[in-house]
């Protein structure tokens, strides 16, 4: 793999590294004697199989913590035997190179540079940036660069590059663009297991609890919309079919419209989405099995396995399959089960990768833990102790998807990507819903029950080329997606909802009946018809780095929409959607970035003339600055944004004839900093503040929406000889209060929270355990939405023992 940055930029990237590893660098040592750099005090358990040399060294950067430059021509068709055991790092980085006629030389603390035996270091460099040190070893004339470890990869909670957010690997200093990435140590940190439990601490998100259906996730105010995996849209929500955490490698929450990556959700997209990337086949074996326990929680039990299938490395697979049985929830709903499988293979040639896989989702969700308001107030909401509805009241996800990943090298700068997938979703639920609550004690409930179905598509083609021209050094990316999706199948193609109102009185065991006992008669049909509904795009990018300090991103996509089925007209709409985002580099670790995005989505709606409702349209300016610190093992990211929406939900005409109208505009601002990294051997952080205001265009307040939230975490892991088996973690999450909604008009006040969790780690060599609590503090919390009928709540600290087993 190749750096995105052609000559000028990556011998650029070598004075930096350099002057990074000889001012400060990583921790580690020098020789007394000799004044040379050494890697590592002493020896790191390794087990790197035959596979090709730049494999073989990308596994050597991450399981020994250092970083790895070399040419791509030096290393280019050499494969190396590979090397296991403990052993010193300059041990098994010469085994590695062992037949290859290559060598390496150690340039910083953790830093080396792969070359040939016979190349001559220059004798000094000189970088406008870092001034001219003399007799420096920095290959300062190689013309594409290999990084791996530190440089271009997550390090502890710290993440150094993205292709979510541009389709290319790009260096998020590089990024005009707020990007927050989970890396797969701050998950295993926190105790996690959904992706729900990571992404919700995130700066400028939102957990919104479902009733009767999926969770959501709001980005700067608006719905996250359907979200992508792997780079590629998805067709319909996708919250609670989402793979466990055991099946992810990071996750990424991309700031801002996303509509240029072909996101096009029916909710939106306005204030970001949700990336998840998968893990994948690879040639550094993994034998690790995970597990956990906890009351409510229930058992998990998950497998990853991946390794090579031939001796040369080159055909890979992965094999991840997990299990969760819970007895019952907190209020007593219960029957929470999931299962999930996701085999892969990849094969890897001298110029061609190719990747296939499959996924099965099956996810049984209990409604959420809730009360009602009897009141004007929280204070007068039922007891927690009151079971609403019936303990079987749930919702039920199954999702199976087949997609494949492909490039093939050209030649030259030049390569030719190909992704698609096929999914196929089916849900179904069960619950009681309540109204007319506020009545001392009474309430008016109603049985619902619904199927749903659905199947997409996704096409995704590029050509990818980097090339000079003078001080510019461009990447550019030409690209046409196509999805297709399609709602409703001929044997599940109905939402059938239930609906006979009773009064009930609000005491324990006041149990009402399931709700598929109701009268059918009552049943109301829709049907979906075998609806379709289109998504074409094509889209040209460039990446342009300018000399040693600026760098420009410019995107422009022609989106077409197109619905289609059932009585309505075919719809369709088209548009020019344009980002632009510069970054100046004033210094070495510094970025400060100013950008422009456009959101854009099609309603299908008629309006009072019998035509679609005009498509709702954004516009986000964003300016921010990127810093790293600590010997940049920390970054400290800080952004403000403004995003504007024309208008945004429909509203329905109550009487007859019924016609949507546009709903109020938005506008959304506010500021978010976020630090993530090492500050102390040993000691990582993970800290947020989003300070946020939502504003409506036709006055009306806004719900669910805090002004402030904080997030903290921190792990260490003891250094001490006689306690460097024992590692500690905890945080809080904070937020200022917000307003929920009453049905019958006004609102209710929903108080601030703050959260906490700790836990403590034991590692050995081949397995770990976690003892966990959330909720330390057994405080009663409240989601961050609510309305009247249905208040989120969840009581009672939870204790969680987990672990994983290397075999």
């Amino acid at each position: 793999m190749t750096s995105r940055r052609p000559a000028g930029w990556l011998r650029r990237a070598l004075v930096v590294c350099v002057a990074w590893s000889l001012s400060a660098g990583c921790p580690g040592t020098v020789d007394a004697a000799s004044g040379a750099f050494v890697l590592t005090d002493g020896p790191t358990r390794f087990s790197i199989p035959p596979q090709p040399l730049s494999s073989a060294l990308m596994a050597l950067g991450r399981q020994a913590d250092v970083q790895i430059l070399t040419s791509s021509n030096t290393i280019a068709g050499r494969r190396s035997t590979g090397t296991s055991g403990k052993l010193k790092v300059e041990v098994a980085l010469a085994r590695l190179l062992e037949g290859t006629g290559l060598d390496y030389e150690v340039i910083g603390r953790r830093t080396v540079v792969v070359r040939q035996r016979d190349f001559t270091p220059a004798v000094s460099y000189e970088s406008r940036l870092s001034g001219t040190k003399p007799s420096v070893p920095i290959v300062s004339v190689l013309d594409t660069v290999r990084v791996s470890g530190l440089v271009l990869a997550d390090m502890g909670f710290m993440a150094g590059t993205t292709r979510g957010a541009t389709r290319t690997d790009s260096n998020l200093a590089d990024l005009p663009q707020s990007v927050s990435i989970v890396t797969r140590d701050l998950m295993d940190s926190k105790q996690a297991f959904e992706v729900a439990d990571v992404v919700r601490h995130v700066a400028g998100v939102d957990y919104v609890d479902g009733f009767g259906g999926p969770p959501l996730f709001r980005i700067r105010g608006f719905s996250t919309g359907n979200g992508l995996t792997d780079g590629m849209p998805n067709g319909v929500a996708r919250i609670e079919d989402l793979p466990p955490l055991i099946g992810i490698e990071r996750v990424e929450v991309l700031k801002g419209p996303e509509t240029i990556l072909g996101e096009s959700s029916v909710d939106n997209n306005f204030g970001g989405s949700v990336n998840i990337v998968m893990k994948r086949p690879q040639a550094e074996p993994v034998r690790q099995l995970v597990f956990s326990a906890g009351r409510h929680d229930g058992t998990r039990l998950g497998v990853d396995l991946a390794g090579p299938l031939d001796q040369q490395g080159r055909l890979t697979y992965r094999w991840v399959a997990a299990g969760n049985r819970a007895d019952r929830t907190a209020q007593g709903y219960h029957g929470q089960r999931s299962g999930y499988l996701a085999p892969s293979i990849a094969w890897q040639g001298d110029t061609t990768q190719l990747l296939f896989g499959l996924e099965y989702v099956d996810n049984r969700v209990p409604v959420p833990d809730h009360t009602v308001l009897l009141g004007p107030s929280l204070a007068e909401s039922s007891s927690f102790d009151v079971l609403l509805g019936n303990p079987d009241d749930h919702a039920r996800y199954r999702t199976h998807r087949a997609f494949y990943m492909a490039e093939q090298a050209l030649g030259g700068d030049w390569s030719l990507r190909s992704r698609g997938q096929y999914v196929s979703q089916h849900s179904s639920g069960q619950a009681w819903a309540f109204s007319d609550t506020q009545r001392f004690g009474l309430t008016e409930a109603a049985a619902s029950t619904y199927r749903y179905a659905d199947a997409f598509y996704t096409l995704q083609n590029e050509l990818a080329a980097s090339f000079d021209q003078g001080m510019l050094a461009h990447d550019v990316l030409l690209g046409i997606d196509y999805a297709r999706t399609h709602a409703g199948n001929s044997t599940e193609s109905n939402v059938i909802t239930t609906g006979q109102a009773v009064n009930v009185e609000l005491q324990p065991n006041n149990l009402l009946p399931s709700a598929t006992s109701q009268d059918a008669s009552l049943a109301r049909t829709q049907p979906l018809g075998g609806s379709w509904s289109t998504n074409t795009g094509v889209f040209v990018q460039d990446q342009i780095s300018i000399g040693e300090s600026w760098d420009v991103l410019a995107t422009v996509r022609h989106a077409t929409y197109e619905l289609a089925g059932g009585a309505e007209p075919t719809l369709r709409r088209s548009k020019w959607v344009p980002r632009l985002g510069v970054v100046y580099k004033p210094a070495p670790g510094v970025s400060l970035y100013a950008s422009s995005n456009t959101g854009f989505q099609v309603d299908a709606l008629l309006g009072e003339d019998g035509r679609p409702l005009p498509p709702s349209v954004s516009r986000q300016i964003e300016v921010g600055t990127k810093l790293d610190m600590f010997d940049q093992r920390a970054r400290l990211s800080a952004a403000w944004y403004r995003i504007r929406l024309d208008h945004s939900i429909n509203r329905i005409s109550p009487e007859p004839p019924h016609f949507a109208v546009p709903g109020p505009g938005q506008t959304n601002s506010g500021v978010e900093i976020e630090f993530e990294g090492q500050v102390l051997p040993g000691l990582d952080v993970s800290a947020s503040y989003t300070g946020a205001r939502i504003r409506n265009h036709d006055g009306s307040p806004p719900y669910g929406a805090p002004r402030h939230q904080w997030n903290a975490w921190a792990s260490y892991h003891f250094q001490r000889s006689t306690l460097q088996s024992w590692g500690v973690a905890g945080g809080v999450f904070a937020r200022s209060r917000t307003m929920g909604r009453v049905e019958s008009g006004g609102h209710f006040v929903i108080p601030g929270q703050l959260s906490a969790e700790a836990n403590l780690t034991y590692y050995a060599d081949a397995w770990s355990a976690t003892l966990g609590v959330k909720n330390l503090f057994a405080r009663t919390l409240y989601a961050v939405n609510a309305e009247s009928s249905f208040v989120p709540v969840r009581e009672g600290r939870m204790i969680l023992l987990s672990g994983t087993y290397n075999f």
